[in-house]
């Protein structure tokens, strides 16, 4: 991997030394940004982004949350913009603030590629190809090399895939995990609300999301968060320093 490409975008403490592999839960498939919490391999919460109802997601900013509730990221809309750009700040944003980062369509066709302009960063820039509504796409670096991963979770058990609202994010060492949360964010309000559904998947939207007690039931049975591994991702998620 290249090394120019790795190390703290949003926060040192969120970089990791080993693959990590974290389960997002999205707590509302009908409408773009309404919550979502991301947990570690031992289930505790990492990231979170609280809910506010229907209107939460129509502002045009959202706030990235850690466990304890402390502001990480905010994630904007810039307006005007012809290619869905959207940019990323530092904590909660001023006025005025600078952008850490940028997002947009790299075409206007149908599943495009997202383009990723790292500002703090001068020349480094990732493309995110896939579809995020089918929580499958690929985060790539400038050497089109993985440095991140978004797919559904399957139950190991039953050997189904979970419904859309559940998925994984998988990280590679050194890159970003607010970062690449913040990228699923944007990713969720630019892709989101073109949802694609697959003939044959379990899939909780198709009647109602699931309750806290069935969603604590199938974690409970399949074992650790993230236990399920994708092509090239291995490993446990030790970070290079505990979280803030």
């Amino acid at each position: 991997m290249n090394t120019n490409t790795v190390g703290a975008i949003v926060e040192e403490g969120f970089v990791y030394t080993q693959e990590t592999h974290l389960t997002v839960l999205k707590s509302s498939l009908f409408f773009a940004g309404d919550g979502f919490a991301a947990y570690d391999s031992n289930g505790a919460v990492v990231f979170r982004v609280d809910s506010y109802g229907r209107e939460s997601g129509d502002t045009g900013e959202l706030v990235l949350m850690d466990a304890a509730g402390r502001c990480l990221l905010t994630v904007r809309r810039k307006w005007p913009s012809l290619h869905h750009r959207w940019e990323g700040f530092a904590g909660e944003r001023i006025s005025e603030q600078t952008p850490l980062f940028s997002v947009h369509r790299s075409s206007m066709i149908g599943r495009s590629s997202m383009a990723v302009e790292v500002y703090t960063k001068p020349g480094e820039e990732y493309q995110i190809d896939g579809s995020f509504g089918l929580r499958k796409c690929t985060i790539l670096n400038a050497d089109r090399e993985a440095v991140a991963e978004i797919r559904r979770k399957v139950d190991s058990y039953a050997n189904l895939e979970l419904g859309k609202e559940v998925f994984l994010l998988s990280l590679k060492p050194g890159f970003d995990g607010a970062f690449a949360m913040g990228l699923v964010l944007i990713l969720d309000q630019i892709q989101g609300a073109n949802y694609e559904d697959d003939d044959g998947v379990v899939n909780w939207a198709d009647s109602e999301p699931p309750s806290p007690t069935m969603l604590g039931a199938h974690l409970a049975s399949s074992g650790p968060f993230g236990s399920e591994i994708g092509p090239g991702m291995t490993g446990s998620s030790p970070r290079i320093s505990p979280m803030g």
